[in-house]
């Protein structure tokens, strides 16, 4: 099924009362909203004040939705050593959970024995899915909704799989 056209991630998490979970499995993306960021890292080795200010819109996000009450929690399956933009993103993460996410890795071996959705997704109160679509160098190829009861169970199951599995960002090392 071709990508429909999706309301914005802002307006489906403001429509979220309990819980929101994301899968991420990619070692690369290149989302051109992080290239700024991205680049001055590699320039730099940290995260810059202007980034953290470029993910403002985002924080406040997670910190509007925690504040309400939503339990964000963020999985990401990683190929061990990781790569150059897996570091860019651990060294950020730190800003995910000062604003309220749990964040936690799993080294994709230790992912071989799970069954995993084909896509990254975001799984919003265990009710609907928004897959996100990525080419082969990172970049998006859009979003698709999701509320089939069969795939969302697929996709729960696969992040708790996950989650169990995964160390907490706090104690994981790149």
């Amino acid at each position: 099924m071709p990508p429909r056209n999706v309301p914005p991630f802002a307006e489906l998490i403001s429509e979220c009362h309990h819980s929101a979970v994301h899968l991420e499995m990619r070692d690369v993306y290149g989302v051109a909203s992080e290239a700024d960021d991205f680049a001055q890292w590699r320039e730099r080795g940290v995260i810059t004040p202007e980034s953290v200010e470029r993910r403002r819109s985002w924080l406040d996000l997670v910190r509007e939705a925690v504040g309400r009450g939503v339990v964000m929690r963020r999985a990401r399956v990683v190929s061990v050593p990781v790569s150059e933009y897996i570091r860019y993103e651990h060294a950020g993460t730190y800003l995910n959970v000062e604003a309220g996410e749990l964040v936690r890795w799993l080294p994709r071996r230790d992912a071989a024995t799970l069954a995993l959705p084909g896509a990254d997704f975001w799984l919003l109160d265990g009710r609907l899915i928004r897959f996100g679509h990525f080419t082969g160098n990172g970049a998006s190829a859009g979003h698709e909704l999701c509320g089939d009861p069969a795939v969302i169970k697929l996709c729960a199951d696969a992040f708790e799989g996950v989650w169990e599995r995964a160390t907490p960002h706090e104690r994981f090392t790149v």
